[in-house]
């Protein structure tokens, strides 16, 4: 046998040296691999530290600094205020519930209780919920909420005229009742707070007669808000014993204005919303109601097709077959804040066809995918050069548009392009549209989920194991950040800070691992 070269002896010992530290690596990694009794701790530490140190009232808000002295969401709310609009308190109720159904640790439970609680107790008259919600007996009288601290219905103080007075966006922009008992569908807020309820309703075999009363309520009022056409409002301020007429409110197909103002006209001109994603969150809402209720309760399907039969008539004509975020009476595209024009949005389409997607799946009726092919089509071509969809498209044109700050640092002024752009808002949004299309193809060929693949489940893993090392000894999860001190002034608090959506996003994730690692 001829001897080797030194170049063949260095390689072969390349080789054996790589292949006993992949060995050493493999060792490693699999004495670092979590354990269930490793994650249930985690979860348990996680979820005791939360609701036993972190919670006010049962609720909670976006952030805190590491010692919990400063407490942060859209505003600066005290130690009697939780905040309902997601990451808050339905959103971590969501994520003890996670943690329940993949262990069925009692106090996980308890914890999702407490949440419920304090939701009920800030459900106002209208239905619905405001941003926040209030525990100091002061501030509570300025709001119409149904219950008492105590738990106590009280009468609804809205004069029974206005209840039953024709309703719709011409009576409730009014605002006779604004910020008092407003129920707010923007951001996602009665629709979370609701999503919650249900679920936890259903977990306590609807026996919890504070929270199915919520929840009846709430649905009940949210199905009488919608409009003629399938459509909602971002807002209403009274409970609406009487739905919008079809007579004030045509049904009407979207089209597009004649002409349309390049400056905001200083109006919300119009009752049909899809910004933020309104739609899309009520549809959601409903497919939960749908689904835990059954047939029980059909006018919750009646709504939820009607919500479809919306989103098909708001589907704009060629060449922008896609949604716009606001539309008028006359079903076009109008504005809404001072940097929302009429316009086509990349963001809330996507969003939109995910929920029609979720409507077909749930319904059984194909219909709701016809919208899909045409949009998608259109959205990809599209696509900026990065990849990205644009949050607006101006229409007919399809030029992406995008908004400066005006002179001054006031106000903004519509532009093509794309540099000094405003710092409020994303212009720019990733695109999703072939996994959209992907799970339209699934539902319409009626095929089950697929199992998470090994790669999936080794990342899945990867993650565990970080949350998993980056959890302090009591339990939370800090990061290096900013917060908003009592003054109001940013300010880096020594041991970071909390974030309410880490902590939803961990529990989320430890809890899917609990149920991924019992899977063959």
């Amino acid at each position: 046998m001829k001897s080797l070269s030194e170049a063949q002896r260095f390689v072969r010992c390349l080789r054996i040296e790589v292949f006993l530290f992949a060995c050493l690596f493999a060792g490693l990694s699999q004495a670092a691999e979590p354990t269930r009794n490793a994650v249930e701790s985690s979860l348990e530490k996680a979820i005791r530290f939360y609701r036993d140190e972190v919670a006010n009232q049962g609720g909670y808000v976006y952030r805190y600094s590491s010692d919990l002295t400063l407490r942060e969401a859209e505003g600066l709310p005290d130690e009697n205020t939780i905040w309902i609009q997601p990451p808050g308190t339905p959103a971590v109720g969501e994520a003890f519930l996670d943690a329940y159904e993949a262990t069925k640790e009692p106090a996980f439970a308890r914890a999702a209780l407490d949440a419920a609680e304090a939701l009920v107790k800030t459900q106002l008259q209208s239905g619905g919920w405001y941003y926040h919600g209030h525990f100091d007996p002061e501030t509570r009288r300025e709001f119409f909420y149904r219950r008492t601290l105590a738990g106590e219905l009280v009468p609804d103080p809205t004069p029974a005229a206005d209840r039953q007075a024709p309703n719709g966006w011409e009576l409730w922009r009014q605002g006779d009742y604004r910020g008092r008992n407003q129920t707010i569908l923007d951001d996602d807020v009665t629709q979370s707070a609701l999503r919650f309820l249900m679920r936890f309703d259903q977990l306590e075999g609807f026996r919890n007669e504070a929270v199915h009363d919520a929840v009846t309520h709430g649905l009940d009022a949210l199905v009488k808000a919608q409009y003629p056409n399938g459509g909602w409002s971002a807002n209403f301020d009274r409970f609406p014993d009487v739905s919008p007429s079809a007579e004030t409110y045509t049904v009407l197909p979207a089209s597009y204005p004649e002409t349309w103002s390049r400056t905001w006209p200083k109006a919300y001109d119009g009752p049909y919303v899809t910004n933020d994603n309104l739609m899309a969150n009520v549809i959601a809402t409903l497919i939960r109601a749908v689904e835990t209720y059954g047939d029980r309760e059909p006018s919750y399907r009646r709504s939820l097709l009607a919500a479809g039969d919306f989103l098909i008539r708001a589907q704009m004509p060629d060449p922008q077959p896609a949604w716009a975020q606001h539309y008028n009476r006359d079903m076009q595209p109008t504005w809404d804040r001072a940097f929302e024009p009429p316009a086509i949005s990349g963001r809330e389409s996507q969003e939109i066809l995910a929920a029609l997607v979720d409507l077909s799946r749930t319904t059984g009726e194909t219909r709701f995918l016809e919208p899909l092919p045409r949009a998608i089509a259109y959205l990809k071509k599209s696509r900026l050069t990065n990849g990205k969809l644009a949050r607006f498209y101006e229409l007919e044109t399809n030029r992406p548009l995008f908004f400066t700050r005006g002179p001054g640092g006031k106000g903004w002024e519509i532009t093509y392009q794309t540099d000094r752009l405003a710092s409020n808002y994303g212009w720019e949004w990733e695109s999703r549209l072939e996994a959209i299309e992907a799970e339209a193809q699934r539902v319409r060929d009626r095929s089950p989920e697929a199992p998470l693949s090994p790669t999936e489940r080794a990342e899945l893993t990867n993650r565990v194991t970080a949350i998993l090392s980056s959890q302090d000894d009591r339990g939370a999860w800090t990061s290096p950040g900013t917060i908003r001190d009592a003054d109001g002034r940013k300010v880096e608090p020594v041991g970071g800070i909390i974030e309410s959506a880490t902590f939803i996003e961990n529990v989320k994730t430890l809890s899917d691992w609990l149920v991924v690692a019992k899977q063959p």
